[in-house]
């Protein structure tokens, strides 16, 4: 007894030695990048513009947003989402096979590592740099927009893909096989059904990350309502500032309360399963 109450006052003090060491070490890397920092008090000019914009978003211009051509909000946020969602399914595409091949439940070790490098590498280079390759392939456009949404979803979607091809229940599987099931049931009842719900939770998720990147790449040119927001903002026309900014928030907030829908819907269906 007495045995156990010494090992775990030792335990303590090595789990309190760890703590220690690790806030020191985030508190040092927190001072440290604080000196990055330049921190100024703003200018008169700097207050006024933040007025100007605030003015603007109070005070949007209402025949800009619910104008019905190709110059409105409401077309270019129908844009805008239409190359969020086809660049999100385009990647979820792409991202499938590559999950698989990286999954080391499935394949060898060698070869889910050596594709794990290749996500990695497509990971690593910044939206930014992929909007503009494409800029100079497609022209500036929405097609551009679609090709880098869909090449820089792959990254995310196939590690989370992976992780959840991973925790895949075997026992299901080794269960349909001793009652007897064909390959196609146990992919069709065993595999589907455990990924299904999952894989298009984690596309809605990516589609609410495009839909906010696809109005960021907009700004070199890929298509969708940056473009229009830039050169508002440029103009100091605040007023359209503030319209294009009131419907992008409709817009996200409409597509975050429907996915969280749907996610709960899958999710309540592959409980049943």
């Amino acid at each position: 007894m007495e045995k156990d109450v010494l090992n775990q006052i030792k335990k303590e003090k090595h789990n309190t030695k760890y703590i220690l060491i690790i806030t020191m070490i985030i508190l040092t890397l927190f001072i440290w990048s604080m000196s990055a920092l330049s921190l100024k008090s703003p200018s008169n000019n700097g207050i006024a513009i933040a007025g100007n914009i605030f003015s603007g978003i109070l005070q949007p211009d209402l025949i800009f947003l619910f104008e019905i051509n190709d110059k409105g909000v409401l077309y270019l946020l129908i844009e805008t989402l239409s190359i969020a969602f086809l660049g999100t399914i385009l990647g979820g595409v792409m991202a499938l096979p590559l999950a698989f091949l990286s999954a080391k439940n499935l394949m060898p070790k060698p070869v889910a590592y050596f594709i794990r490098i290749v996500i990695m590498i497509i990971r690593t280079i910044p939206s930014f740099v992929y909007g503009l390759m494409f800029i100079r392939v497609t022209g500036p456009g929405s097609s551009a927009g679609v090709l880098t949404l869909g090449l820089i979803s792959i990254g995310m979607l196939s590690k989370m893909f992976t992780e959840t091809i991973e925790d895949l229940d075997k026992g299901i599987l080794e269960s349909m096989d001793a009652v007897g099931c064909t390959k196609l049931q146990k992919i069709k009842f065993g595999i589907v059904s455990q990924l299904n719900a999952d894989f298009f939770s984690i596309l809605l998720y990516r589609l609410d990350m495009n839909l906010r990147d696809a109005s960021v790449l907009g700004l070199v040119g890929a298509g969708g309502i940056g473009a229009p927001l830039i050169f508002a903002m440029n103009a100091y026309k605040w007023n359209q500032v503030g319209s294009i900014l009131i419907g992008l928030f409709i817009l996200i907030l409409v597509v975050e309360l429907i996915s969280s829908k749907i996610r709960n819907y899958l999710m309540g269906r592959s409980k049943k399963y």
